[in-house]
């Protein structure tokens, strides 16, 4: 198979850590080790550097979110493709850096592919993190979907994490979609994982069960739903301690909700988790948690599944699909916060039920798998291209 170089465009990277810049790190290095080259063009803090192969251009914070930057003006980024002999420009983001890339596909004449990471069309997304004048703010309602159909429509093709995001981005009008799943590094996480040293760490007492969660602290992640969970299951006498790891804009509110519900000493916010940590994190949870109605794929629940966890999750939009009840998690209705209590109950008393299943859901979405279908998108690509 012909080696390939591809110019990944992201607003999401380094140092910064999230299910599209996992995505893009597993699958850069798998790509490489097959004997491709990736390059990756992002936006960082001035005179940042992140390797040889990483063009950062500058750009302002993004207030709520402080770890990301807005690139300023990342369009002369064309002018470095033909230098790289780049056959094929990846959109992982269809923002700032996005845009750039779909400029430098048109100008330069290279095919693009796009993938649909985020549900940036989320109405809790638009009220919390797009502009706060209520003019703008609707002008945003308004027309998102539309530049949304306009930048994916252009691509050669958008990529869909699943099934469910790929009939969701058809119904909206783009229909130039296929399906290419995230992948989870197996070898990484895995059920070997020891998790005793974290459970000290994080003050687990005795014979707490841990429920974990892990991603972005913001209001459509839906965590109210799993504190008032944690104040059902302590009333009934479990003995729960609920870990949530990551840091966003709402984690003062939910700080707050955990002393109103009476649940603070069982609650442990960790806030940014290194990446080192993650295998022996997920080792010391019994469950993880994930009430959010707003994942595309949910990266974060394969590596819990990779170390034989169960995950107790929202039956909405990917989760619907990944979730097998008495399989390999449980799933309660979106917001339905005792029944979500009841899943977690449920998976903490019998958990040998669901762990064999977990990993072997994981192990359908490893990193070489899910290479494999990226690198037939882009072959497919390119064979369409050449006949133009």
């Amino acid at each position: 198979m012909e080696r390939l170089s591809i110019a990944f465009y992201t607003d999401s990277y380094l140092p910064a850590v999230d299910g599209v810049v996992s995505s893009i790190l597993n699958f850069k290095a798998e790509l490489e080790r097959r004997g491709n080259k990736v390059y990756v063009f992002t936006s960082g803090k001035p005179g940042q550097r992140l390797g040889k192969d990483v063009f950062v251009y500058p750009g302002v914070r993004f207030k709520p979110y402080p770890q990301y930057n807005v690139a300023i003006f990342p369009f002369n980024s064309s002018s470095k493709l033909k230098d790289l002999s780049i056959d094929i420009i990846h959109a992982q983001t269809p923002f700032v850096m996005g845009f750039a890339g779909l400029v430098a596909s048109k100008f330069g004449r290279y095919p693009i592919a796009s993938t649909f990471h985020t549900m940036i069309n989320n109405k809790s997304v638009i009220n919390q993190y797009y502009p706060r004048n209520k003019g703008l703010k609707n002008f945003t309602k308004k027309y998102l979907w539309m530049y949304t159909k306009f930048f994916y429509m252009r691509s050669n093709v958008t990529i869909a994490p699943t099934e469910t995001i790929m009939r969701y981005l058809k119904k909206h009008g783009i229909s130039n979609t296929t399906v290419v799943p995230n992948s989870v590094d197996i070898k990484r996480f895995n059920e070997k994982a020891s998790g005793e040293k974290m459970k000290r760490r994080i003050g687990v007492k005795g014979r707490e069960k841990v429920v974990l969660y892990l991603g972005r602290i913001s209001k459509e992640k839906r965590l109210d739903v799993m504190l008032k969970a944690c104040r059902i299951l302590t009333k009934r006498g479990e003995r729960v301690r609920f870990v949530l790891g990551g840091k966003g804009p709402a984690e003062e509110l939910y700080r707050n909700m955990a002393v109103r519900l009476g649940i603070r000493d069982k609650v442990e916010f960790l806030g940014f988790v290194d990446q080192k940590d993650l295998p022996s994190l997920y080792a010391a949870a019994d469950a993880f948690c994930m009430p959010s109605t707003f994942e595309t794929q949910g990266i974060v629940c394969l590596e819990a599944m990779a170390t034989g966890k169960p995950v107790v999750g929202a039956n909405y939009l990917a989760l619907k699909d990944l979730i097998k009840n008495g399989k390999n998690g449980e799933r309660f209705a979106p917001g339905d916060y005792t029944t979500c209590a009841n899943k977690i109950e449920r998976v903490l008393n019998s958990p040998e039920t669901y762990r064999r299943n977990a990993i072997n859901t994981a192990r359908e979405f490893s990193v070489e798998k899910t290479t494999d279908r990226l690198l037939d998108t882009y072959n497919s690509v390119l064979s369409k291209w050449a006949m133009y």
